[in-house]
């Protein structure tokens, strides 16, 4: 797995945003965070998989370049990626697909997974129907009942979660490799909301990326956060404190909003988030499964 982006959807520097983080951004690039993504790269097949398609997806087609090695580039249009999974219909995880439409990239049948109401989202509003009617995107059905096998032996499956369903249910990928595992996780209201039991998920599998969007409560000036519900870091940090320390170290926080102390490298946040034995996520990371 590749980690193509970090930041809540809309990325960091955010638009409108005149705090001191979102300026330092817009004036030294190697503090911005792109919206979190993944990709799965198989060496083995030279394939490789999008996770979520965020509005930063042509830049992440760039960091994506080199993974896998073993990847052929043929035709004059070749595929970007093998199929491309989607966790819900919020605007940092679809809105990307409108690159791979007629009035830009022009992908053909590519393999998008989803819920049965996220694929439904697509298939009925504008503009995202064009994309299916026009075969650029080839609608497969993903749930927790239904998993996904891939080549050489990985396999990805969903688990659901709580969260602002507007427009679609929302889901989390569970993907198992020939050695590892990992859960993606970016996006879920509560701990306490979920049908599962965080510690027992997490004890599951190797490495977990979780929802770390906000550190506290009171982050964001003149907005009610109640509204926008997700687990403070504070709140996971608290619930596992007395987890063991091989439990703790599987979980890597993504998702982070503009106004998140742990974007910053040395912060007290991002001390106290590794004095528990966790971390936060690194655009360009490697994990291998």
């Amino acid at each position: 797995m590749v980690v193509l982006g970090t930041a809540q959807d809309g990325g960091l520097p955010q638009i409108g945003c005149e705090e001191s983080r979102c300026v330092e951004a817009r004036r030294d690039e190697r503090s911005r965070r792109l919206v979190t993504s993944l990709v799965l790269a198989d060496p083995a097949s030279g394939q490789r998989w999008l996770f979520d398609a965020s509005p930063d997806l042509a830049r992440q087609v760039e960091l994506a370049r080199a993974h896998p090695k073993t990847r052929r580039v043929d035709g004059p249009r070749p595929a970007l990626f093998d199929g491309v999974f989607l966790t819900h219909a919020h605007i940092g995880h679809y809105l990307g697909l409108a690159q791979l439409g007629r009035e830009v990239y022009g992908a053909q049948r590519l393999a998008t997974f989803g819920s049965p109401r996220m694929l439904e989202f697509l298939r009925a509003n504008a503009p995202w129907r064009l994309l299916v009617e026009t075969d650029a995107l080839e609608l497969r059905e993903i749930s927790p009942e239904h998993g996904v096998e891939l080549p050489s032996g990985l396999r990805v499956s969903a688990l659901r979660v709580p969260h602002r369903d507007e427009f679609s249910d929302t889901l989390a990928f569970l993907v198992r490799g020939p050695s590892r595992s990992l859960l993606y996780l970016p996006d879920i209201d509560k701990w306490e909301r979920w049908e599962l039991r965080l510690e027992d998920v997490l004890a599951a599998v190797d490495v977990a990326l979780v929802d770390g969007t906000f550190y506290s409560d009171g982050e964001i000036p003149g907005r009610a956060m109640a509204e926008i519900p997700h687990p403070f870091i504070s709140e996971t940090l608290a619930r596992l404190a007395s987890a063991p320390l091989e439990l703790r170290r599987k979980v890597v926080f993504t998702h982070l909003n503009h106004s998140n102390p742990a974007c910053d490298p040395g912060s007290a946040a991002q001390r106290a988030i590794e004095a528990a034995g966790m971390r936060v996520a690194r655009e360009g990371e490697l994990i291998e499964l």
